[in-house]
């Protein structure tokens, strides 16, 4: 009887898991359109302005002295920046709300699955989506440029798990900024956080390329986009400079893995509460 109820409980905590996968899928779905306007707009106009109207004009930014075009400089950044903040926008906002006005979070919590599993899944479903974003910005960065773009996958291996961390670092962060942000405060956030991590994360330029403003270079480091761009650009850029493999996979997991677990003691905290 009771490996009977070992063998159950995992089963029950499988379906309820992708019960609540399912629901948050189906509700995609229907908003479908509204998810790749929002992921796509900002990518789509900053390579159309600067990788592909700027040339077209005359007016071109130049990839520094290694002589290589602004729009493969611009690919792994924008490709790590989609994927993570897709996470803000469908996992801290949706978040937020629950917790507020709607109170839709005591209808998950009832579910039968552990406090932190369900906030597990807002990871997992905002990670999901992350990946889903990144797939539909390359194509758009890697086209629209009108000077050359020179991608070359270094590593396959390499690539997939800087993707992999990139989405569970961008769950884990809409979890945490869910949990921490109140409704009203969203804009606020946009404002101080979502901008300055965009600007600072070494997205349109590599990390190395701030080697004349020494302060700055070291002060981008507290930024996760920053690995996760570099991750990138060695991935997809190889010939581009870059961090050391060691420096930006050992931050990105220890990151990720932090956001993980702070996130979802938040996430339980608040639900308990």
């Amino acid at each position: 009887m009771s490996d009977l109820a070992l063998d159950v409980g995992p089963a029950i905590y499988l379906r309820a898991f992708g019960g609540l996968l399912l629901r948050d899928t189906r509700v995609l779905a229907h908003t479908l359109g509204e998810f790749i306007g929002r992921t796509v707009t900002q990518p789509l106009l900053f390579v159309f302005v600067f990788a592909y109207l700027f040339p077209k004009i005359g007016q071109g930014i130049s990839g520094g002295a290694s002589g290589v075009s602004f729009g493969t400089i611009l690919v792994p950044g924008l490709v790590a920046v989609s994927a993570v903040f897709n996470g803000i926008s469908t996992v801290a906002l949706p978040l937020a709300i629950e917790f507020g006005a709607t109170r839709e979070i005591e209808d998950r919590a009832m579910s039968p699955l552990p406090v932190w599993a369900v906030g597990a899944e807002k990871i997992a479903f905002g990670a999901a989506q992350s990946l889903l974003s990144a797939l539909v910005v390359f194509p758009l960065v890697y086209l629209i440029p009108a000077t050359p773009v020179d991608v070359h996958v270094h590593s396959w291996l390499l690539l997939i798990v800087v993707v992999a961390l990139a989405c569970l670092t961008s769950g884990a962060l809409g979890l945490t900024l869910g949990c921490l942000v109140r409704p009203d405060q969203i804009g606020l956030m946009f404002g101080l956080l979502v901008i300055p991590l965009s600007f600072l994360g070494c997205i349109y330029y590599p990390w190395a390329a701030l080697g004349p403003v020494r302060w700055l270079q070291v002060l981008v480091l507290v930024n996760p986009l920053v690995y996760l761009s570099e991750g990138m650009r060695a991935a997809l850029t190889p010939a581009l400079p870059h961090m050391a493999t060691t420096a930006y996979l050992g931050a990105s997991i220890a990151i990720a893995l932090f956001l993980t677990l702070f996130g979802l003691n938040r996430f339980v905290r608040r639900v308990v509460s």
